[in-house]
């Protein structure tokens, strides 16, 4: 049995992460020691390294949450945790994808600016940012 700080430090994260995650229910003390600590077994530890590494495969705790009542669940397959890996590609993918579009409109606004040295009142960039956020005659109320 492990107390918190033991916990911690076998997983690598700090004391508030491991007490942050038993308040969203990702882990919970096996028991108590005779002094009222909370005490913390293997399988806490194990659980810990699951939601570290699915935080790092892009899930949510809400989807880790998921994915960890999914593992208690007799009835539950492989294609049920398959079709959650499968959704968080296709929105990672889809998050890329528009970092791309900004990465690329970001290039345009750069090459653009020319003249590093003129006011920024007359600064390209600064214009075409205004000039895409002023609202046309049809969104005006």
């Amino acid at each position: 049995m492990f107390t918190i700080g033991k916990l911690a430090s076998l997983t690598s994260v700090s004391n508030d992460t491991l007490r942050y995650y038993e308040q969203e229910g990702l882990i919970e003390p096996a028991g108590k020691s005779p002094a009222g600590y909370r005490l913390y077994d293997a399988d806490s530890a194990r659980r810990i390294r699951f939601v570290r590494h699915a935080q790092n495969c892009g899930f949510t705790l809400a989807e880790i949450r998921e994915l960890l009542a999914l593992r208690g669940r007799h009835k539950a397959c492989c294609g049920d945790v398959r079709t959650r890996a499968v959704e968080k590609k296709l929105q990672i993918e889809g998050k890329i994808r528009a970092m791309k579009t900004m990465s690329k409109a970001l290039d345009q606004l750069i090459a653009e600016c020319a003249n590093e040295t003129q006011p920024v009142n007359e600064c390209t960039i600064i214009a075409a940012l205004e000039q895409a956020a002023a609202p046309t005659r049809a969104q005006r109320p």
